[in-house]
């Protein structure tokens, strides 16, 4: 009975309370209090949401590639290697008036390869570069390296020696003015100087004679111009294993030593021929060997 009692008392209070004309009103308001605060949060998390996705590729993802980018660029850039150029600025108006004297080239090339001078030839060890107008024009260099001589040679000229790895160096004559001073550094395509007119060339007009050498050795410039350095290390180390092969190869003989005494002849009538030339000559090649720059330069 007394359940009941509170029952219906309950149901009392609640058809009151269902009367009263504030209460729809307030649950209307409750609803859309609710149903606002839904939205806004939804709205939020959306917004963060976005924000994050916008800075993850400025932070990670960047961060990654850069690594990644500066991970691959550090090995090639140490192993990168100058393929040798031609000491010029403007390697489309140049061209090569005299070539370097190779035993094995055509008869022609050879002939190309020859330099007059004292109404004598010599071998060149090097090529002279022209312009095709003959006008001076700047030379530059043809591998980025240190600056070991500069000096005047009363036969090519204004000389320059630059020194590289591997015991390799490039040498250039016959120039007008000299912008380098010994002992600098200088990188591939930096202007040396102009070139000008020697004595000894003075077939090629205005040019630059350019040698390349390998242990001291010359070596043919065109074979090496558009190549990287080491072309010409393997070609040295192919011509010492040959050389080493022939030398296995060949046994001795009696019949050069029956020989050794006529140059010793020979010599003494060339001296005895020349000797009334060389008081009147001015400084000759034959002295200081002029066909090598580097043995003039001793």
């Amino acid at each position: 009975m007394k359940e009941e009692g509170k029952k219906s008392v309950t149901k009392l209070k609640f058809k009151r309370l269902m009367r009263k004309k504030w209460l729809y009103p307030a649950l209307y308001l409750s609803v859309a209090a609710l149903v606002l605060v839904g939205v806004f949060w939804y709205q939020q998390g959306a917004s963060d949401l976005e924000d994050q996705i916008a800075e993850q590729p400025d932070s990670k993802v960047q961060d990654e590639f850069l690594t990644t980018d500066n991970e691959k660029d550090s090995v090639p850039v140490m192993d990168h290697q100058e393929n040798i150029q031609m000491p010029v600025a403007d390697e489309k108006a140049a061209s090569i008036v005299t070539k370097f004297y190779d035993y094995n080239a055509s008869e022609q090339d050879q002939e190309s390869a020859l330099v007059l001078y004292n109404n004598k030839y010599y071998q060149s060890e090097g090529v002279d570069i022209t312009r095709e107008d003959g006008e001076a024009f700047e030379v530059t260099a043809a591998l980025s390296g240190t600056v070991t001589e500069v000096k005047e040679d009363p036969l090519y000229g204004n000389v320059i020696e630059i020194t590289h790895d591997e015991n390799v160096s490039t040498v250039y004559a016959s120039l007008e003015d000299v912008e380098v001073l010994a002992g600098s550094d200088v990188a591939q395509g930096d202007v040396l100087g102009s070139a000008g007119r020697n004595s000894f060339g003075q077939a090629s007009g205005v040019h630059v004679h350019f040698e390349v050498r390998s242990d001291g050795q010359p070596v043919n410039p065109e074979d090496f111009f558009g190549q990287p350095m080491s072309k010409i290390i393997e070609q040295a180390k192919e011509e010492a294993a040959s050389d080493e092969a022939q030398e296995d190869v060949q046994t001795p003989s009696e019949e050069p030593k029956e020989d050794a005494d006529q140059p010793a002849e020979e010599d003494e009538m060339n001296s005895d021929e020349d000797a009334p030339e060389s008081e009147d000559e001015e400084q000759t090649p034959d002295e200081e060997s002029a066909s090598s720059i580097s043995n003039t330069q001793a």
